[in-house]
Formats: structure tokens, sequence, C-alpha cells
């Protein structure tokens, strides 16, 4: 028993060694929160309160929970083999298996993935003529599971309009067919069992005596429903141990309410809540900065970090001139980084949005420095881009069958695969191309798969004497990807990977002596193909680790960079419109980003960064004024005026902006009693006409008048 709780600091071993009441660990990044909730089992068991089959431990992830199966193995000599320790919809599978007939589903009941389910929709539009461009099938799954997170069925869902009213029918015939098919999907899964305990008294109360002590990890990402369906299986007396951390709910867009843990806290914990402080992963001053950032949203339940391995290094902060710049600076560090001693697999790459790794992506792989993309794929392995690359591909050179078959029903065009599999078989008596064998179709598929041919001859045409960044911007728009991506809930992430599509076209056309044999077209898909097929590292191979902030939670390393830390980037333009509420999710955010560094963290920005192939003008990110400056060490100064930012035509292709009246000029920064320090983006008119729109990041965009505006270099 002693060796159970030997290492545990004083907090610990308070939450461990509770008596059986309710409580709340609020848990602070890198404080020991899996070896508690692990320990605490492992307690309770040890000390004869409670038998292997009277708990319930629920995690996020199937990894998390063989990580406590294991650890719980090691601790206490059992079998854990028949302990409910799994997922929300892991523990809700399994007992909708043992009560299968209570549930109405058929034994052999089946699970639908998401692309299952997607699929389903699919064809159950199609069986009911219904308009998929009307009714997009992702963003009716996306309906369908939000309803169910919130417990409500189709009968019981609210429509203001004839638009969702329709949503509303869709939604009961996706029941009616999942019913028919004996399938559920995975909000199912959830909802099908909190039904079933809640009208099925005995079964509920069975439950309900069984599971004395019910441990959740990851508190603060549950939802509604999640939260609801604890409430039922604690309602026989059961103690909840509940283990979170606020300041990292970073889920709302996948319907985590940060509010239940308030919720947990007046409802069950009351006055036990116990604050895991200390910190065994970071520094001083890494958290000392997470600290001062967290600290300024509101209706925390509040903790500090803190730790007793020293202050360390001070936060490398570098502002660059360009996003190329900043790449270059990045990949430099690292380079030098590894000649040092530390490995590549213990340096991270962090960025608040997916197409943001394109510029990092392309500056490692030019310099040879071995990466993976985690838990995503590299920029020129996403499908969107792969799309957009097939229909240039096309453009090129038409026989090509591969670029052909991706996209000549994507988006869809109503050529289904009887169609593509007459169009095979008669290219290849024809033994010509599937481009070629078109013109042979007859009836239907004829009409359908020559209206594609039709498209991409217009494609060639209307490109033809384009530059290649306006040549892959209208083909992304006039490919109809890009209004497919729009009409896709979370299709965001892939429309700014197609932007970052044009980004890399225009920075391509910049490169001297980048244009080869055959055109700026062959070179640069050339060079996409090159870029997504070498250089990736091998199995075994130390690689430098990028990926995106949300993907980062849970892990930690030595050396971590937080990139592009600009208002508009990280703040994201689309969660700051959402007022007071998505600015304190991404702080959160920018949160879990610092906490992921051990020794060593770098934040960095650019003072222009392309945009649809043309340069922007950022404004350093809000959430670096909220660090500290003694935490910093600036690698660079700050440029002082418009002479010290790099003209428009450096970046973009273009040309230098005419200076506005007053001498002021685009790039520059300027300071405004009432608005604070800014960047000018744009300059119109002269004279008394003069004006200028200058960026002030947190008072955002405003047009001036220079004849009454009293705007100061800085």
């Amino acid at each position: 028993m002693s060796d159970l709780i030997a290492n545990l600091n004083a907090p610990q071993l308070q939450a461990v060694t509770l008596p059986p009441v309710h409580a709340l660990i609020l848990a602070g990044a890198g404080s020991g929160k899996t070896r508690v909730l692990t320990t605490r089992i492992a307690w309770l068991m040890s000390t004869g309160q409670v038998g292997p089959h009277g708990v319930l431990a629920v995690t996020f992830t199937n990894k998390a929970a063989k990580e406590m199966t294991a650890r719980l193995s090691s601790l206490v000599p059992i079998n854990t083999r028949g302990m409910w320790i799994g997922t929300f919809h892991g523990l809700c599978n399994r007992l909708l298996r043992a009560h299968y007939r209570e549930a109405g589903l058929p034994q052999t009941f089946q699970i639908l993935d998401t692309a299952d389910q997607l699929a389903m929709v699919k064809r159950l539009l199609k069986n009911l003529n219904v308009d998929d461009e009307k009714y997009p099938p992702r963003e009716l799954v996306h309906f369908i599971n939000a309803h169910k997170e919130q417990g409500v069925r189709a009968a019981q869902a609210e429509a203001y309009d004839n638009y969702t009213q329709k949503r509303v029918e869709l939604y009961a015939e996706y029941e009616n067919q999942c019913n028919r098919e004996g399938v559920v999907d995975f909000a199912e899964l959830l909802l099908r069992c909190y039904e079933l305990l809640q009208r099925n008294e005995p079964l509920r109360r069975h439950y309900q005596e069984r599971f004395r002590y019910i441990l959740v990890d990851e508190f603060q990402d549950t939802n509604k429903l999640q939260y609801a369906w604890l409430q039922l299986l604690a309602g026989g007396g059961a103690k909840v141990f509940a283990v979170g951390d606020d300041d990292q709910s970073i889920y709302a867009f996948r319907g985590a309410e940060v509010g239940n843990m308030r919720d947990f806290e007046r409802d069950y914990a009351g006055d036990n809540i116990i604050r895991l402080e200390q910190n065994y992963r970071s520094h001083g001053n890494i958290l000392a900065a997470a600290n001062a950032l967290i600290k300024n949203n509101r209706e925390r339940l509040g903790k500090n970090l803190w730790t007793d391995a020293g202050e360390g290094e001070p936060i490398r902060a570098f502002e660059g001139y360009s996003d190329l710049d900043e790449a270059r600076f990045i990949v430099e560090e690292i380079r030098e980084l590894v000649r040092d001693g530390v490995s590549p697999t213990q340096v991270a790459l962090l960025y608040r949005s997916n197409a943001q790794s394109r510029v990092l992506e392309n500056e490692l792989f030019t310099k040879g420095v071995p990466y993976k993309v985690y838990g995503g794929l590299r920029f020129f392995e996403r499908q969107e881009i792969k799309h957009a690359l097939a229909y240039l591909r096309l453009l090129g050179n038409p026989d090509d069958d591969t670029a052909f078959l991706r996209v000549v029903n994507f988006p869809t065009r109503g050529i289904g695969a009887r169609s593509l599999e007459n169009l095979q078989a008669t290219a290849h008596q024809m033994n010509s191309s599937l481009y070629n064998a078109a013109a042979s179709l007859t009836g239907k598929a004829g009409q359908t798969v020559g209206g594609f041919i039709r498209l991409i001859e217009q494609l060639r045409q209307e490109t033809e004497n384009l530059p290649l960044p306006e040549m892959v911007e209208h083909i992304i728009e006039k490919s109809g990807l890009a209004q497919h991506y729009r009409t896709e809930k979370e299709g965001q992430d892939r429309l700014e990977n197609l932007d970052e599509l044009i980004n890399a076209a225009a920075t391509f056309i910049d490169d001297e002596g980048a244009i080869g044999e055959g055109g700026a077209l062959v070179s640069f898909l050339t060079l996409a193909s090159l870029e997504a097929g070498e250089h990736q590292a091998g199995e075994g191979q130390e690689a430098v680790q990028l990926m995106s902030v949300h993907a980062a939670k849970g892990l930690e390393f030595d050396v971590v960079f937080i990139t592009g830390l600009e208002q508009g980037l990280f703040p994201h333009e689309n969660s700051v419109s959402q007022g007071r509420d998505g600015l304190e999710e991404e702080r959160r955010l920018m949160y879990v980003a610092v906490t992921r560094a051990r020794k060593r963290l770098y934040v960095t920005c650019a003072q222009t960064r392309m945009l649809h192939g043309q340069t922007r003008y950022c404004v350093p990110s809000s959430f670096l004024e909220e660090i500290p400056e003694q935490l910093l060490r600036r690698l660079n100064k700050k440029a002082e005026s418009a002479s010290a930012v790099p003209a428009y035509g450096q970046f973009g292709g273009g040309y230098a902006e005419p200076p506005a009246a007053h001498g002021l000029r685009v790039g520059m920064n300027v300071e405004h009693a009432k608005f604070g320090v800014g960047v000018i983006v744009a300059t119109e008119g002269r004279g008394a006409d003069a004006r200028v729109q200058v960026n002030f990041g947190r008072a955002g965009m405003k047009w001036l008048a220079l004849e009454y505006a009293k705007l100061t270099p800085v």
C-alpha cells in the first residue's frame, strides 16, 4: 500500500485517498492526472472499498483506456479483463450488446463509421429524389449528429423555417432507414443507451447498484448527453470522481460543453475540489506564460501551474517579414538544434490552421529535413489538394486516366459506376485514354461524361493565357471544388488549404529559375509530385513533428514552435467573430499549445502572409501581448517603419504601393490616439481626399481620412 502512494505529492495523495464522496479534480497540464485517476482505482480496490466489477472508468480515447488498463494491471494483482474501462461509445456499445432486445436492436447490429454514415445519407437523398446541392449530405450528417448529441430525436426537433423542417423530415427518414437495416451510428450508441436506461427502471437500477464508483477522464470535453448519461448511472448513490481542466476545453466545435464542469461542481462536488497545480513537464518560464495568458478568461474554476524544475530558458520570439521568412528561421533553428544533439522527434511545429503547414513543409523539404504530419496528411496528400491538382493535370495532359477518374464525378455530376465501367471497357477496346473514348459513349452516360469533357475544354480555353496562380484560382472556383467545400459544415479547413495551393503557385512563380521545360504548369505539378512522394521519414527514422494545435493536445515535446501568431490567424477570425466565448476558446487553445513545451518554446509570426496568392499585411496576435515581456527573448527587432518592411513586389510578384499623402505607406506601423498601434494595409486618394485602411488588431480594420485622423508613425 505504501508503494502505491509513495511518490504522490500532497494534492495527488489527497485526491487518491478521498473517502466515498463526489469530487472534481482540476488537473492542470502535465500535473499527472492519468496517474491520479489510475492510482485512485487501485487504492479503492486495494483497501477493499470496491471490487473490480464495481468500477466504471470513462476515457475519451481507446488509447487512454488501454493505457489505464495496463497501468492498473501493474499496480494491483487483479484480472482487469472484465472491468468496465473504455470510451463513452465503447461502454455504450457493450451495454447495448448485452441488452439488445430491450434496446430494440438486432443481436448482430452493425456500427456505421463516419464514411458509412455519409454513404447512407447520400443513398437516402438519392432514393427520395432530394437535391443534394440544396441539402448537402455532410451538412445533413452534422445536423443529425448535433441533435443526437443534445438528446433530441427527429420527433422532438424544432424547425423555425421550411428548410429546417425539411432537414428534420430527412432526419426522421434516416432514423427509419437505420432501424430497418439494423445499424447505428456513433451518436446513436450513446443516445440509444441513454434512452434505454432512462425508460427501463429495473435495468437502470441494476447498473446503478453495480457501479459504486464512476471515474471520468477529460471531463471538460463531455457534451450535454454524456453528462446526462453519467447522471443516470450515478442516480443510485455511486460516487463520481471527475478529472478535467476547464482551461484545456478546446472542442466546442464537436459539442463539448465547458459549462459541464461548473454544473458538476454545483450538482455533485460542492467543496470537494482538488487542484493539481504542480507541473512535471515544463520549465517555469513556460508555465508563467501559460498562467499569464489564461488568467484573461472569465469564469474559470481557477488554478496556477508551478514547477520546482527551475525557470529554464526564456521564450524565444521571432517576427518575420513574411511567412517564408518565418519558415526559413524555424528550419534554420531546427537544424541548429539537431546539430546540438536535440532529437528531431522532440521538435514540434504547431499551427492553428492546417493550411499553414504548406510553407513549413516546403522549407523543410528544400533543406532536406525529414518531417511527419501528426494526425493528418502532408499538404500535397490532402484530398482537396489532390482533387485540384487532378484538374490541373487534365489541363496539361487529358490522357491522364488517374486524374480523370479522380474528378470525373467530383463534385458529383450524376456519373455512376456503371457509366464509368462502360467508358473503361470502351477505352480498352479502342486502346485509347478515357478522355478520348468519352466521345464514343451514347445515351445518358454520353451526356453526363460529355458534360465533364466540355467543362475541361472550357477550363483549358479560359486559363490558356493566365499566370499560374490565377489559373489555379480559376480552376478551384469553376470546377465546383470551392462551392462543394463551402456547403460542407466543416469545409473551412479544406477551403483554407485550397487557398494555400494558390499561394504555393504564386511562391513557385516568384522562384527564379523554377520554371523548367513544359512551362509553369508542368513544372509546378512536378514539384507537387516530388513533395508528396519524396522525403517522407521512413519507418524508425527520426523526424520533426508537424501538427495543428488541436492534434497536439495530450502530447509533449522538448522544443515547440507556435507559428503564425497573428490576428485573424491565431486567434482565428472565425472564432473571434463569435464574440467573447469564441476568443476565450482560442485562448484555451493557445494555453494548450504553450503547455506542450518541456524545455524550449518559440513563438513566431510574420508581418506579411500570402492569402489568395496576394500579400496580406498582418498584426501580431493579441496573445503575444498577453505574455509578460520579461519572459521573452526577442530574436529580432520589430520593424520601425515602412523602410524596414519589404515592398509588396518582393513577395507577391506585384509592385510596391505608392506612398499616400503625409508620407504614409502600406506596411507602415502607425499609432492612433483611440485605436492604438496598427499596420496600414491599403491607401487611396490624394490631398484632402487621402484615406488609409489600418488593421488595429483588437480594434479591427478602420478606414481613416488623413485630413482628420492623427496617425503617428512608430
